[in-house]
């Protein structure tokens, strides 16, 4: 067993400045347990295109407010105890509050090495 906290987690490359928010890599591959848990921050009034090509990725937010778009125009609200599910590698729009950050509990499979950063300026998003 172990105990790891968002404290310390920044005093290592485990955390992650991603261009619209910030990600603690709470558990990463390294730890060998088959998944990885992030804290995630999306910054109130950004836009990010992603998409996970190599992982599938379920978001619950805990905190703040914002929504994820589809790439067919579909536009899903994200309020504390909503979970939203990349199950086949979805390309998606995410987007922090007008006025508050969103916060997620991020779990991908498999893990994140745990130093990936998105390239936000990509013109197809960005993707890992």
């Amino acid at each position: 067993m172990f105990v790891r906290d968002l404290e310390e987690v920044e005093k290592t490359g485990r955390f992650v400045e991603w261009g619209n928010g910030t990600s603690h890599r709470l558990l990463t591959a390294s730890d060998g347990m088959g998944f990885a848990v992030c804290h995630t921050v999306v910054r109130a009034g950004t836009v990010s295109r992603l998409q996970y090509r190599s992982h599938l990725e379920a978001c619950y937010c805990i905190a703040g407010e914002g929504e994820v778009e589809d790439m067919q125009g579909n536009v899903y609200r994200l309020r504390p105890g909503s979970i939203y599910v990349l199950n086949e590698h979805d390309e998606h729009y995410l987007r922090g509050g007008p006025a508050q950050d969103l916060v997620l509990v991020s779990v991908f499979n498999p893990p994140l090495a745990g130093h990936e950063q998105h390239n936000l300026d990509a013109d197809s998003g960005s993707s890992y």
